[in-house]
């Protein structure tokens, strides 16, 4: 029997390469169908290769559609200046400059220079990547049903993008770091204004609730590519950068899974009505060991060294996940949430 999942995605800069072998595994597995997707930044990058290919030929297809994004993201020369280090072992070059120098250039620049001073010079480095989906498929009838999130800069609330909302200008929202790129305006269709648009990590990263619906299956699999905990407190001014926003970054999903986790515990104790909220079952891929060992410098760094070692750390997790937690898949969660916020 083929177990259905939804898939929830987070962003991270180039350390969503980890998703991609996270995917990568997922779809050699015949028994498990993707039904729903919700990303966000990289995740909705993934999210939307995923489905074009899958829409276009299947398994194969969404495989030959996500190393083709990753193959594109790797010869992104603009993101940012970082090319030169392929001839050194990347993960361990970027420590050593961290441990290094009291501060990081790129955050140095980033607080002298607005993406605003670019003026009429100014270009989104992903945008030649976003523009070669193509939206027919990634809006497609037919598929996983994707969800893609920004956060709206005047309100500061989440606006998830769905069907035929998704668009270049949609993703690119999706992965606006302000420091780093111009916001992005798109209309608002209920309103007829233009707003503008940042990073949907601020406020879902990614947002759990549209895959809610009572037509998706039950079961979520987060694909964490931030730490949710690290052992020793930072000290450098970076280490402490670094921990801010990871934090920050995790906030918006911690919220969600502990509103999950109070209705399981309502629906389970029969305070709550079978049948009145949905019955989730949570599940998470991940790889702290590595990820503690990366930080915010290497998220700015799709060189492919990295990308290929995180990669196989992803398609590690997913082996490692559907061995051991791949029967609780249609029952009962693999992650411990009572434990989690006890």
């Amino acid at each position: 029997m083929v177990k259905r999942i939804n898939l929830a995605l987070q962003g991270g800069g180039a350390h969503g390469a980890f998703t991609w072998g996270v995917m990568d595994r997922l779809l050699e597995d015949e028994g498990v169908e993707v039904a729903g997707i919700t990303g966000t930044s990289a995740g909705a990058l993934n999210g939307a290769a995923f489905k074009s290919g899958m829409v276009q030929g299947g398994r194969a297809g969404a495989k030959a559609a996500l190393d083709n994004l990753w193959a594109q993201m790797g010869a992104v020369g603009d993101m940012r200046f970082a090319h030169w280090l392929t001839r050194f072992d990347a993960v361990a070059w970027t420590g050593a400059l961290e441990a290094a120098m009291p501060f990081s250039p790129l955050e140095t620049m980033s607080q002298m220079i607005s993406p605003y001073h670019y003026g009429p010079f100014y270009k989104n480095p992903l945008q030649e990547v976003v523009d070669q989906f193509c939206f027919d498929d990634v809006c497609a009838g037919t598929g996983p049903d994707l969800f893609v999130c920004a956060t709206c800069v005047r309100t500061g609330k989440i606006r998830v993008f769905e069907g035929a909302g998704i668009s270049t200008d949609a993703i690119l929202a999706s992965a606006c770091l302000p420091d780093m790129f111009q916001a992005v305006e798109i209309e608002d269709p209920e309103t007829g204004r233009m707003e503008a648009y940042w990073d949907g990590g601020f406020t879902g990263n990614p947002a759990l609730f549209p895959l809610f619906r009572a037509e998706l299956p039950g079961d979520v699999v987060i694909v964490n590519i931030n730490p949710l905990e690290r052992e020793e407190v930072p000290k450098t001014p970076q280490q402490i950068r670094n921990r801010v926003n990871e934090i920050s970054f995790n906030s918006s999903l911690l919220r969600e899974l502990r509103a999950i986790n109070f209705v399981q515990r309502l629906l389970e104790d029969g305070t709550l009505e079978a049948g009145r909220m949905k019955q989730v079952r949570v599940h998470m891929i991940a790889d702290d060991d590595l990820m503690t060992q990366l930080s915010v410098t290497t998220k700015l760094f799709p060189v492919p060294q990295i990308l290929a070692r995180l990669k196989q750390a992803g398609r590690d997790a997913a082996e490692n996940f559907l061995a051991q937690d791949g029967e609780n898949i249609g029952v009962r969660s693999s992650t411990d949430l009572p434990a989690m916020f006890s």
